[in-house]
């Protein structure tokens, strides 16, 4: 099984010939994939509304659907910066990511909502629409809240777990080219 990518509405999808793309996401119209990001199994990215971007070194764990209003319903893109950490079964809608920001396992982040650099979104956390996770703060809850400050070095857990990934879909990839 191969990944799904296609055009819509007159967009197509732009990936970096060093990203990895794993069977079974899909990804459609306005997005961007930059290099040695990688799109896990089971990934959804809809860019037919509006535009997606996915930085360098930065993973969108299995199970995770980004969408996007139209901007005439007042949608904004989804960025996701360089080397984020977007856990498993995540859901990102019109929502942004800074460079180095983390995004914990089935947490859910709504329109205009922004996880800072050096920030973090706790697993299972629900991020209303134009909140916004300061630098250092871990949030958690639903509604998402401050939770506590950042320990020394916590800031940084995206940074490694991105570096992780990029090896990790190098692994995969050569896998699947084996079988």
């Amino acid at each position: 099984m191969n990944p799904l990518i296609f055009a819509i509405g007159g967009k197509t999808p732009k990936i970096h010939k060093s990203a990895f793309i794993a069977p079974g996401a899909v990804i459609c119209g306005d997005v961007e994939v930059h290099e040695n990001a990688s799109i896990w199994y089971g990934c959804v990215l809809r860019g037919d509304s509006n535009k997606i971007v996915i930085g360098k070194g930065s993973n969108i764990q299995d199970g995770t659907i980004i969408h996007v209003d139209e901007p005439s319903m007042g949608g904004v893109p989804t960025i996701i910066g360089d080397n984020v950490l977007v856990g498993h079964k995540c859901m990102l809608h019109g929502a942004t990511v800074e460079d180095g920001g983390f995004v914990g396992m089935c947490a859910t982040m709504l329109d205009g909502s922004l996880v800072k650099t050096g920030a973090m979104l706790a697993a299972g956390a629900f991020l209303a629409p134009k909140k916004i996770v300061p630098a250092g703060e871990m949030w958690a809850g639903m509604p998402a809240r401050k939770f506590r400050d950042l320990k020394e070095g916590e800031d940084k857990a995206a940074l490694m777990g991105a570096a992780h990934y990029v090896e990790e879909a190098k692994a995969h990839r050569k896998a699947l080219a084996d079988q």
